[in-house]
């Protein structure tokens, strides 16, 4: 089992900043990839950021340039600074996991942090 701990989330006006962070613990597993999602009140969860193994980051496409992903590899955390927030950032944000161990890949989900960006 991979654990999760997220923190940062909060409330912010338009324009503001907020930092998420995410780190994971658990023995065995080899984390391949690490990202965060949001889900809005009734919408889908969507990708904000991941990180894959070899570095890559990948972003949604209402993020970029606004949205930064990093990665502490000694720590198996993440931190996902946020700028320029919109009221449409609003949302409860997860942390995602993608791990391998005993030839099999797993998925392991933070408890979801609220953002909440005021106008």
């Amino acid at each position: 089992q991979v654990q999760l701990v997220e923190s940062g989330g909060g409330l912010v006006q338009t324009g503001g900043s907020l930092t998420l962070s995410c780190a994971a613990s658990g023995s065995n597993f080899d984390i391949r990839a690490m990202a965060w999602y949001r889900q809005a009140p009734g919408k889908g969860r969507e990708l904000v950021a991941r990180i894959i193994s070899g570095g890559r980051i990948t972003y949604g496409d209402s993020v970029m340039g606004r949205f930064t992903l990093s990665r502490d590899d000694a720590k198996n955390a993440v931190t996902l600074l946020m700028n320029s927030l919109k009221p449409e950032d609003t949302a409860v944000y997860y942390c995602h996991v993608r791990a391998y161990a005993r030839r099999s890949e797993y998925e392991f989900w933070g408890q979801g942090t609220q953002v909440i960006v005021s106008s």
